[in-house]
Parts: C-alpha cells; sequence; structure tokens
C-alpha cells in the first residue's frame, strides 16, 4: 500500500536506532542508565495530587471538559504570568490550555499554516517545532539556535530570499536541546523584525522555571507591543514535574490563540477535568516545590560536569533547563552522533539522545537529560569513563551506519 501523503512528509525517525539498541541490552538484563528523554522523575508536588484526588468523582467531573480549559485554570495561569513577568493578559481571549505544550504548537501549526508557508525555525530545535508544521503542509527554513548576531543575520536572509516570503519565526529560549538562553534585549530586537516584515513569533517557553544561576529567562511578552504579532507556549510537565498529566497553555495574540481554539474545539474535549483543577492548584499554590525542583536539577547538572569532566569528557555547563548539550568526545567524533550514542548504550549501559535528532546542525553534539539521581549519574560517569578508555579502535564490532539498518 502506497504510504500517506503527511507520513511521506515525515522523515525517519532519528532516534529509532538508540531506541533499539536501549531494548536489546533492557531484554538482556543490563541496567541501562537513560539520560536520553527529557522525562521528569521528580514526583509532583503533594498538594497538586491530593486536589486531584479530592476532585475525582466529584459530581460533573467525568463529563466532556472544555477544550479551552476551565475558566479558573486560564485565570491561574493569566495570574502566573502577572506574578512571574508583569504581563497582563485577559484569560478569556488570551490564554488557552493544551495538552501540553507539544500538542500546542501542533494545532497551531494547524491553524496558521497554508500549504507551502514557509516557517522560519531554530536548528537544532525540539522536533515538533519543525515536523508540526511539516505535517500541516508547511515548509521550514533554518536559522541558527543562539541568540546573537549570526540569528539576526540568518534571520534576514530568510525573509529577503525566501519565495514566498515566511509567515511566522519560532523560538525557544532556554532552548531544548542547546539549553541556551535569550535576553529581554534579544526578544526585543526580535518583536521589531517581526513587526517590520509582518512575521508572527512563536515562542516555546517550557523551561522558564529550570534554571540555575539566579538568572531567570524572561518572556517575549515583557516586550511592549510583543502581543501584536506573538504568542508563547508554556507547560507544566517541567515546572511541576508533571509530564504524563498533559497541561500546558498558550497565551498571547487573541487573533491566533481564537485560530488555535477554532482548531482544538473540532479536536478535543480538554484535559480530564480533575486534572486541570489540580493544575490550577498548582499554579496558585505554594512555590516550595518549584524551589526545590531547581535545587535539584543544579545539583545533578554539577555532579554531572564534574563527574563526566573527571571520566575525560568534558561537559559544559548549562545555566538552564534540565539539559546538557555536550560536544562527543575526541577521537569518537567521526562516529556520528547516532553511532556514538548507540555505542553508548551498548558498551557502557548509558543512553542519551544524539544531537542529530534535533536538526542536521545538532550533529556532533548529544543531549543529555538531568533525569536520574546524582548517585546514578556518578555512575553513569564511571561506565563512560571505562568506555572512552577502550578507543575507538578497540570497539571491534563497530559496524558503520550506513550498513547498520
Amino acid at each position: 500500500m502506497e504510504e500517506f501523503y503527511r507520513i511521506r512528509r515525515l522523515p525517519p525517525y532519528v532516534f529509532e536506532q538508540v531506541n533499539r539498541a536501549k531494548a536489546v541490552a533492557r531484554n538482556g538484563g543490563a541496567d541501562i542508565i537513560d539520560l536520553g528523554m527529557g522525562n521528569p522523575d521528580l514526583p509532583t508536588p503533594a498538594h497538586v495530587v491530593e486536589k486531584l484526588k479530592e476532585t475525582v468523582g466529584k459530581p460533573r467531573t467525568d463529563r466532556y471538559s472544555a477544550s479551552r480549559g476551565i475558566p479558573g485554570l486560564r485565570r491561574a495561569q493569566a495570574a502566573y504570568y502577572a506574578r512571574r513577568f508583569g504581563v497582563k493578559l485577559n484569560s478569556e481571549t488570551q490564554v488557552i490550555s493544551t495538552l501540553g505544550s507539544k500538542e500546542g504548537f501542533a494545532n497551531v501549526a494547524q491553524a496558521i499554516t497554508a500549504p507551502g508557508d514557509i516557517i522560519i525555525v531554530p536548528n537544532p530545535t525540539y522536533p515538533i517545532h519543525v515536523f508540526g508544521f511539516l505535517m500541516a503542509g508547511g515548509a521550514i527554513r533554518s536559522v541558527p539556535v543562539e541568540a546573537n548576531d549570526a540569528f539576526f543575520g540568518a534571520l534576514e536572509r530568510a525573509v529577503l530570499f525566501s519565495i514566498p516570503r515566511p509567515i511566522a519565526v519560532v523560538v525557544c529560549y532556554p532552548s531544548n536541546p542547546t539549553a541556551c538562553v535569550a535576553s529581554l534585549d534579544f526578544y526585543r530586537e526580535l518583536v521589531a523584525f517581526a513587526k517590520k516584515h509582518s512575521l508572527l513569533i512563536l515562542s516555546d517557553l517550557a523551561y522558564a522555571e529550570v534554571y540555575f544561576d539566579n538568572n531567570p529567562p524572561p518572556s517575549l511578552l515583557q516586550v511592549p507591543g510583543a502581543i501584536d504579532v506573538a504568542v508563547e507556549f508554556t507547560s507544566m510537565s517541567k515546572t511541576y514535574s508533571m509530564p504524563g498529566w498533559r497541561i500546558g497553555f498558550a497565551v498571547g495574540n487573541e487573533h491566533i490563540i481564537a485560530a488555535l481554539g477554532r482548531v482544538k474545539s473540532y479536536l478535543d474535549y480538554g484535559a480530564f477535568t480533575p486534572v486541570q483543577v489540580a493544575a490550577t492548584a498548582a499554579l496558585n499554590g505554594p512555590d516550595d516545590c518549584i524551589h526545590e525542583m531547581r535545587a535539584t536539577y543544579r545539583r545533578r547538572r554539577d555532579a554531572l560536569v564534574e563527574s563526566f569532566g573527571r571520566a575525560g569528557w568534558q561537559v559544559p555547563p548549562p545555566s538552564a533547563s534540565m539539559f546538557a548539550w555536550a560536544p562527543i568526545p575526541e577521537p569518537f567524533g567521526p562516529l556520528g552522533s547516532v553511532e556514538f550514542s548507540t555505542l553508548l548504550v551498548e558498551k557502557a549501559g548509558v543512553a542519551v539522545s544524539p544531537g542529530a535528532g534535533f536538526g542536521e546542525h545538532g550533529e556532533g553534539h548529544v543531549r543529555i537529560a538531568l533525569v536520574e539521581n546524582e548517585q546514578r549519574i556518578r555512575q553513569a560517569a564511571r561506565n563512560i569513563r571505562r568506555f572512552l578508555e577502550t578507543g575507538p579502535e578497540m570497539l571491534h564490532n563497530v559496524v558503520p551506519l550506513a550498513t547498520r539498518r
């Protein structure tokens, strides 16, 4: 049977080779220290879980919920933006709940993209930033991920030399996967550029609360007038360790929020009402749990950088996010990120994400997620040290990637 049109537009899943290696190793009884998927392992705060238990089974909570999010949840998100960023939002027209920020990006792509529309996206970046628009029929033009002059140089070239002219630009800071951050001055320049060239801005701020240097990442919407052209996506997954609960938000420009709401109204009835009530309790509740989460990830970051460094792998310390973006250590660079990541599973019992999975300019790096405790991270470093000491010339059963399928 011929492949379906939208499926044909999706490239092969780069992470699949590493996933297969993990499955084979685990089936053989190996203990794999999985630093690959950014899947938080910290417990959801107790008061959030208690609110869920309290709400489940109450009259009417088992019925269809609200696709845009229950009013109390949208008001709580608006209040969070006011507290954290000093940004005032109308919870009725400028806030919408999504089934995680990933779903939000996929549905906004459906809402704003016509076949052949060009979207400007950083490279490397989180895959939904690319594939959401590809599935919607759009095309991608890449720019560097670092928030600096090179970004704006590439952005200007993309606008001047793309036919048709791009309709939107995606930004993600703190970045997944690279952990780089953006300043408010960067956002000011971006908003001015977008207005000059009639671009929409889609900002992914999923890691707003995961930072380590007492320098909270700003919101794009803090820029005066940004709401005229921009929406921003946030998530409960990392801030409150609620990844499986699937609660996120899009906030900002009313026209884009309305279009997203229209698409969602055809596709879902919103998250389970008790989940939305519990998420409301998280946003309105004490922030001790956020400070504890941040401190935990900082300890893990420090343990990773220190122990991997002693093992012979110098990992740049991230200032934000729950990831480290690490160059493949010499002399393993020529293997490429997919083959190197596969070998780490097979030879060291450690899983990471190959940089190539986040775009062609991710090649030469791997993403390491801080999703194991410090003891396990140090064990991973010991395993990696033994692996690195063997050197690629001793890995006699390494098969080139092209013949390894």
